[in-house]
């Protein structure tokens, strides 16, 4: 039986099972029972019904039949067609100006074995947009799944312009099953439209995705999570992005943002120590569009790639020695934070050199050690105040993304090789701190809040 810790708050007790060393302390419950959205679909789900697939529409009516096609293709992992009953579409055309409500009703029509609600709606001018949309779409989701008593039913998120692979449902169903509460798909641009970016906006493309991917693996061998091992890729945006019924209520649901929302829902559930999977076996191609819907995401970056082109100007990145520092004072914090969950007592002189790695005073990260709900919280506490005190931007200046690149390729080089040396004695798992190397008298009785073995 896995280890559990208690959560008390609003008079409830929920209870959250641990990942090692991912203590939760006095964690407050969220109000799962809160007002959602009102109800957008009367008919009710399949019984059948594991996964409810939400896709925000507006003006998408060249993309769209492609979309909605990939989604009722669908096959199991074996390649076997999956049973249409076991999950659901709901579709939101909002504020649209084209064609895409009726493309989608005629494609339901031309379709009635799979479970396609579309709705249309014309939202006011301070909600209609992607934020608010899907929030709205996944909060219908979520009822929907709770009628059915599914509270790892999974949400799972696209987009009008995004074609699925054939087993993305098969693959993010995989993933909770074996154990994720969310996993965020490989987002990948369409090849042709890939192909006829400006050959600046495309070479900057291509070596985002190296540079991120580096990083990736950085983080692997500097500070792993159990997990979400490598190989595993860097995204976690609304086009490819599944959450479990019981997650996502845990969470908070989808932030109130206007943009980008999937950024802020992923930062609220690592705020709860979800398990969040980077899966490489969930694959979604999107289009190389560059007039977007927001003023962020991937249009709006293309379009300013396109931009730096004409201007000849620079791509730079934060430089590898900074990602480095981070993944590794990450990795002292989290150590530091689970002595201070078993007792220890932090003070000035044994946090004064993380708080000069992590570019925050001594004084400051003690109070917080003390007070953050989990680690996920109190990581971006620090991150704040790095901004608020300027010493981490001062110190690492961005350097060109070709600098950037070689630098993190000779860091890797060099920790491949160390771990090939050690392959088959450790994995990343046996970075858990063991009680003989707590610092002296560091232990005492936690008064039970703490379960005896946990996660980080």
């Amino acid at each position: 039986m896995k280890d559990r810790v208690a959560v008390p708050g609003d008079g409830k007790i929920v209870f959250m099972e641990s990942k090692r060393l991912l203590f939760v302390a006095d964690f407050p419950c969220v109000q799962i029972d809160k007002d959602f959205s009102q109800t957008l679909v009367q008919i009710p789900p399949s019984p059948h019904c594991e996964v409810c697939v939400i896709v925000p529409v507006r003006n998408e009516a060249q993309t769209l039949a492609a979309t909605l096609t990939a989604l009722i293709h669908q096959v199991d992992l074996e390649g076997q067609l999956l049973d249409p009953r076991r999950y659901e579409i709901i579709l939101l055309a909002n504020n649209c100006s084209d064609d895409s409500a009726a493309i989608a009703r005629s494609f339901a029509g031309q379709h009635p074995d799979i479970a396609l609600h579309v709705v249309e709606k014309t939202l006011p001018p301070a909600e209609a947009y992607i934020g608010r949309v899907r929030q709205i779409l996944m909060d219908e989701a979520y009822h929907r799944l709770c009628s059915l008593g599914r509270p790892r039913g999974v949400i799972a998120s696209t987009d009008g312009d995004s074609q699925v692979s054939p087993t993305w449902i098969a693959a993010n169903l995989y993933e909770i099953i074996c154990g994720a509460d969310a996993v965020g798909g490989r987002i990948l641009v369409e090849r042709t439209g890939r192909a006829s970016l400006e050959p600046y906006a495309r070479a900057c493309y291509l070596r985002e995705v190296g540079y991120r991917y580096l990083i990736t693996e950085l983080e692997t061998y500097l500070d792993p999570d159990p997990y979400d091992s490598f190989p595993r890729h860097y995204q976690h945006y609304g086009a490819s992005l599944a959450v479990t019924a019981e997650m996502y209520a845990l969470a908070g649901g989808l932030p109130a943002v206007r943009t980008p929302e999937d950024v802020a829902f992923y930062r609220a559930l690592v705020r709860v120590n979800a398990r969040f999977r980077h899966s490489s076996l969930v694959r979604v191609v999107t289009s190389a569009r560059q007039i977007g819907r927001t003023n962020v995401g991937l249009a709006n970056q293309l379009s300013k790639w396109i931009e730096m082109g004409r201007q000849q100007q620079p791509f730079v990145v934060e430089p590898a020695g900074a990602i480095e520092t981070r993944f590794v004072a990450r990795r002292q914090l989290r150590l530091m934070w689970w002595y201070v969950l078993n007792g220890y007592q932090p003070d000035h002189p044994s946090v004064a050199s993380l708080a000069e790695m992590l570019g925050v005073s001594a004084q400051w990260l003690v109070q917080k050690l003390t007070q953050a709900y989990t680690f996920g919280q109190l990581f971006e506490l620090v991150e704040e105040r790095q901004q608020e005190e300027k010493k981490w931007a001062s110190r690492w200046k961005f350097v060109k993304i070709e600098q950037a690149i070689g630098d993190l390729r000779l860091r890797l080089e060099s920790l491949r090789l160390s771990w090939s040396k050690l392959e088959g004695n450790s994995t990343p798992d046996d970075l858990e701190p063991r009680k003989e190397s707590y610092p002296a008298g560091s232990l005492r009785n936690s008064g039970g809040l703490i379960s005896s073995s946990g996660d980080y």
